[in-house]
């Protein structure tokens, strides 16, 4: 489960945030100005984070150097191409249904 809570409300109440991280491994997202600013997970779901962060950040590398020689206006043409299309699919399920 997720909860939602103020940074002073987290403040106030840390220990019994952490009760819920750790033992019923509960998430808190903390909000400041009615905005997310930060969140609380237990250990593992940190740990499976940060190994998946590595692996994007790894496929991104390999991702840029492919396309490294290609021109830009080329690429970007490919990336509205394949959004139009996208929409088309979308438009056309859409339809039938």
């Amino acid at each position: 489960m997720i909860t939602e809570t103020s940074a002073v409300n987290f403040r106030q109440n840390l220990g019994e945030m952490l009760n819920q991280v750790q033992y019923r491994h509960d998430s808190v997202v903390i909000n400041k100005d009615g905005k997310p600013v930060a969140a609380l997970v237990d250990a593992r779901l940190f740990e499976r984070i940060r190994r998946m962060q590595g692996r994007f950040d790894a496929l991104c590398l390999r991702i840029e150097a492919s396309y490294a020689n290609a021109p830009e206006a080329e690429g970007l043409a490919e990336i509205d191409a394949a959004i139009a299309l996208d929409r088309a699919q979308v438009r056309s399920s859409a339809k039938k249904r």
